[in-house]
């Protein structure tokens, strides 16, 4: 099943929440990935270099737009998992629910 236009605004805006609490931690890019580079996290690179990687070898899948909200659930479980154990920075994924207890729209 695709998932919903709700389901693509969450997953970009736990791209970004993702993004931020690295930065909070000071993991930028260096820290987390490449010794020798310094740059801080936003939307696209969480994208690019954590999220993409796990998504191609779990789903064999290029694009986003393509996973299913099960497959969304697998990909967020593994790297939120990871990011914890290694670097203790997890969030949880964005949705109404939370949101509305954020006291966001």
């Amino acid at each position: 099943m695709p998932r919903t236009e709700a389901q693509n605004k969450s997953l970009h805006l736990m791209f970004q929440m993702l993004a931020d609490e690295l930065n909070n931690a000071g993991l930028d890019m260096r820290k987390t990935l490449k010794p020798e580079v310094d740059i801080s996290w936003d939307t696209t690179t969480v994208k690019n270099y954590l999220w993409r990687p796990l998504q191609k070898v779990m789903t064999r899948k290029e694009s986003t737009t393509d996973l299913s909200s099960h497959e969304i659930d697998m990909i967020f479980g593994v790297l939120n998992r990871h990011l914890g154990e290694k670097f203790g920075v997890e969030i949880i994924f964005p949705s109404i629910e939370t949101l509305k207890a954020k006291g966001e729209k």
